[in-house]
């Protein structure tokens, strides 16, 4: 019988194979021939929205590289050159989440702040290399020996440049707004790290006693209150005043030695 033959082996082993593949790109320097192949034409270029340093890769990591690396050969192999830097976000809750249960909460917040952004500044820089090395085993092409890192000074330099630029126009003011805050962090949090349970509360009907009392009830000799009915009374330690409907009538009911300020088409409901 004439078959014909090949090299290739019965078995893929990749994973023997691929480890090779790859070291065989980083000795070649794949992604500078592939630049330097495309170089003066159209660019694409694809901004990485950077990871938190902060531990292992996972699949989340892995599916959000590799897509974007698809995308970056598929525009290379239309001729267009694209340089891809990778990044990673140095800064913020989730690395000093990790430092704090390294040290315990109370070793972390007797820890002096300096020394904790010294402990957070080597915790980001480990986990950038090994969330490197896993990067570059899934075969992403990209500058790997020159990241752009929120950690370098440049960074925080250039946030200063653009907030001046901002505040010389009149953008930047001083105001109040409503943030989401984590009492155990001692930080506000962003919406994305919102997670809500499910709750069961009490309704109750609560008293919030004037401080000014109108003369037309101060007569009375009796303490004066606005009564409210709420059914999450765990919000009430937050409580900063009680809103009235301007079109509503109101009557002041005793009840337990004290008067109490209520809606009049709803008083019979209460003492009902």
């Amino acid at each position: 019988m004439n078959l014909p033959k090949t090299s290739f082996p019965m078995r893929a082993g990749l994973n023997k194979s691929e480890p090779k593949r790859l070291e065989a790109w980083n000795e070649n320097g794949v992604y500078e021939l592939l630049q330097k192949k495309n170089e003066g034409h159209k660019k694409f270029v694809l901004h990485d929205g950077p990871p938190y340093a902060n531990g292992p890769i996972h699949i989340g990591h892995a599916m959000n590289k590799i897509s974007k690396d698809m995308i970056m050969r598929y525009h290379a192999m239309l001729g267009e050159q694209t340089p891809y830097v990778p990044g990673w976000d140095c800064h913020g809750q989730p690395i000093e989440h990790k430092v704090e249960e390294k040290l315990g909460t109370a070793k972390f917040n007797a820890t002096p702040t300096a020394k904790i952004r010294e402990m957070c500044h080597e915790f980001a820089v480990e986990n950038i290399e090994l969330q490197k090395a896993g990067f570059r085993r899934l075969g992403v092409l990209g500058d790997w020996d020159n990241p752009y890192l929120t950690l370098y000074h440049e960074h925080d330099a250039a946030d200063i440049e653009v907030f001046k630029a901002m505040f010389d126009a009149g953008m930047i003011y001083r105001g109040r707004k409503p943030v989401h805050w984590c009492k155990h962090c001692h930080t506000a949090l962003a919406e994305a790290e919102i997670e809500y349970s499910d709750e069961t509360s009490p309704s109750i009907f609560v008293r919030f006693e004037l401080i000014d009392v109108p003369d037309a009830l101060a007569s009375s000799g009796m303490p004066v209150d606005v009564v409210i009915w709420t059914t999450t009374p765990w919000t009430l330690p937050a409580n900063a005043g009680v809103a009235l409907s301007p079109e509503a009538d109101y009557v002041a009911v005793e009840a337990d030695g004290r008067l109490g300020i209520m809606a009049k088409a709803l008083w019979e409901k209460v003492f009902h």
